[in-house]
């Protein structure tokens, strides 16, 4: 029995947007991201949305864009609705002053998955 993927699967019945390798990334990225910025037990939306960029840059490269539409995430917002449902569910813990608002329209994925990405190694 995996307590993880079970919730999961409870989090997307209730919350269909997201495929569960959204959920299973973003974990992986809190990790990666409580080691960057040497905080082994929180950090915040901005922290975790920057930990988010690098990573996933690390992971598919010039495919990070496609990937996280494949996965339902369009925005940064969609990042915050992703935690913030493992919240909920008990997979992720939050402060009084985290919020979802922490999350919201913090980069364009398009502008740095792609364009910026683009610009990187025409140099």
């Amino acid at each position: 029995m995996n307590i993880f993927l079970d919730t999961v699967d409870k989090i997307i019945l209730k919350d269909p947007r997201y495929k569960y390798a959204a959920y299973q990334f973003v974990m992986v990225a809190l990790g990666y991201t409580q080691k960057k910025f040497d905080k082994l037990y929180h950090v915040t939306g901005q922290d975790l949305l920057e930990g988010i960029k690098e990573y996933a840059l690390n992971e598919f490269g010039p495919m990070t864009y496609e990937v996280f539409k494949h996965w339902g995430i369009n925005s940064t917002d969609d990042f915050g609705n992703i935690v913030f449902n493992m919240v909920d569910f008990g997979l992720m813990g939050k402060t009084k002053e985290d919020s979802i608002e922490d999350f919201k329209e913090i980069y364009d994925l398009k502008k740095v998955f792609v364009d910026e990405y683009k610009m990187k190694l025409e140099k």
